[in-house]
């Protein structure tokens, strides 16, 4: 292709590089210029214009852009028509659009003229939504070069291809264990509905039976005989190993397992297998949850009738990390509802530590205000630790001597909240602490005053294991085994802790909620000691001069 300044009296045939306002007519950009329109540059004044002239062998972009958009067409593809060098190609249906990475970028690799653009592979899609555009860059393409990529897009495994969702009908296992609320199981049961529906399938009624493997079983089985073509097991308590009741569940009723685990976060604990033809799957935690995770990429494979391996499974962690992300726009916004990405931030913890006690153990000494061999208040030392960790905001209670609490404070960053009605007991100021809390928070970790040895990592190792999606919507800390503080709750929790009455605290909640606790075991046992007399506070690293 010769470019560049090109005499009028030699410009026919010629496509003009830039738009040329001329009186009364506008000669845009690619434009092929003919005799008409040599004559109106020449009336304007004009002698030359940049332009492209063709040589022998090469062919015009639009005509390059429809030949190669034909050479990728499949069923349930469509295409527009070619303009300035694009053709898009576009759905004809719902389904799941699977690209073949090596054939686009053996396209794109042949020369810079041509280029192939697509969404990701094994994206869910809806009918007339773009799936990719070709675009000749320059004026044309050498015809060799077209050739060759016409071969390579009729020979090889083909670029683009849809999979329609099929009309599946899937069957629903959900297994029960004593504390787990109603409100979970409902909603286990809604965010399922959704899933299929969107994939254009149909829940049959679920069954709702023990977390046992023979109960499990006996389930599969009445659901197979009433026409499932596939099987999901959403137990009570997320599963752990290929051997849990969940999976064994599934080899118990003649099935087998074919993988356990995903290197996609949220999604990590789902297990794969079958029963003869009928896929079984044992979903993670987070199923419950209408927010994309592991199970929606597998979901909808099985819908599309893409068989998922182990090795597929395998091959999905690159861009399976799907949590603790910034808003995630998909490329499309009429994608089905399972597939869509719910913006959102990293969640946000707040620490709340209870100042507010009355010393009673230590008097006449407040014990918050009993100073470590450096002279720092042991109230001090405690909120130290808190604004050491990531937990924010920190939200100190006060309430008895709140005036000298609040002085050794001086300077912190904390927001302070005074119980009035302290002396009622522990339950008083928890509620203080809560009611003054921000509302865009997603949990809080609850410090006692008189902890000073919980340091700011061990904080952030409760912070790490959140996670309400997971199923860990309580986080405790222990050290051998037994259970310590502070306690990290999800604010799913608030409504009940604030009809909490009299000197308790919260604890006794996660007995009713213990399909919603995890456990973190820790390196010592600071998370078991408190310090409420003279004597075992001079026991305390640190305190070991207090008289």
């Amino acid at each position: 292709m010769i470019f560049g300044p090109t005499p009028l009296d030699e410009a026919r045939g010629a496509v003009l590089a830039h738009t040329v306002r001329l009186p009364g007519k506008v000669l845009k950009k690619g434009t092929v210029l003919d005799q008409a329109a040599i004559a109106a540059l020449q009336a304007a004044g004009h002698g030359n214009v940049i332009a492209a002239r063709l040589e022998p062998g090469e062919v015009p972009e639009d005509e390059a852009a429809d030949r190669l958009a034909n050479a990728l067409m499949g069923p349930l593809l469509a295409r527009s028509r070619a303009s300035t060098g694009r053709v898009n190609v576009l759905a004809d249906a719902a389904g799941l659009l699977v690209v073949d990475a090596t054939t686009v970028n053996r396209l794109n690799a042949l020369d810079e003229s041509l280029t192939v653009a697509t969404l990701a592979s094994h994206i869910p899609v809806s009918a007339k939504e773009m799936l990719a555009t070709i675009k000749v860059i320059p004026f044309a393409t050498p015809g060799s070069v077209l050739e060759v990529a016409e071969l390579i897009a009729r020979s090889g495994p083909p670029a683009l291809s849809l999979h329609p969702f099929r009309p599946l009908k899937v069957g629903l296992v959900l297994t029960e264990l004593p504390g787990v609320k109603e409100s979970v199981m409902e909603g286990a049961i809604e965010a399922t509905r959704d899933r299929v529906e969107a994939l254009c399938g149909t829940l049959l009624p679920p069954e709702r039976t023990r977390h046992e493997t023979q109960a499990i079983s006996d389930a599969l089985n009445r659901l197979r005989r009433a026409g499932a073509e596939l099987l999901l097991v959403a137990g009570a308590s997320a599963v752990v190993d290929r051997r849990d009741v969940g999976p064994a569940g599934i080899v118990r009723s003649g099935g087998a397992i074919d993988h356990f685990g995903m290197p996609v976060d949220p999604g990590n604990l789902i297990c794969l297998g079958h029963i003869d033809d009928i896929p079984a799957l044992v979903l993670p935690g987070c199923a419950k949850s209408p927010k994309l995770n592991g199970i929606d990429w597998v979901l909808q494979r099985l819908f599309a009738g893409l068989p998922v391996t182990a090795r597929d499974v395998m091959g999905m962690g690159v861009g399976g990390l799907l949590k603790e992300m910034e808003a995630r726009p998909l490329p499309r916004d009429q994608a089905p509802q399972a597939a869509t990405v719910t913006p959102r931030r990293g969640r946000k913890v707040a620490a709340l530590v209870l100042a507010a006690g009355r010393s009673r153990r230590m008097a006449p000494l407040n014990k918050l205000l009993v100073q470590d061999d450096q002279g720092t208040p042991m109230v001090a030392r405690v909120v130290d630790n808190a604004l050491a960790s990531r937990a924010r905001p920190v939200v100190v209670v006060t309430g008895y001597e709140h005036e000298r609490v609040e002085a050794a404070l001086a300077g912190r960053a904390v927001i302070l909240a005074h119980a009035e009605d302290y002396a009622e007991g522990l339950s008083a100021s928890l509620k203080a602490g809560l009611a003054a809390l921000p509302k865009d928070i997603d949990g809080v970790v609850i410090c006692l005053g008189d902890m000073p040895l919980v340091a700011g990592p061990m904080i952030d190792r409760l912070l790490a294991a959140f996670d309400p999606e997971e199923g860990r919507a309580i986080v405790m800390p222990t050290f051998r085994g037994k259970q310590g503080n502070p306690m990290l709750w999800a604010m799913e929790f608030l409504p009940e802790m604030m009809t909490i009455s009299g000197d308790v605290g919260a604890r006794h909640l996660a007995g009713k909620h213990a399909d919603r606790v995890a456990e973190v075991e820790m390196a010592d046992d600071a998370v078991l000691r408190d310090f409420d007399t003279t004597d075992a506070l001079k026991k305390a690293p640190g305190f070991e001069k207090v008289r």
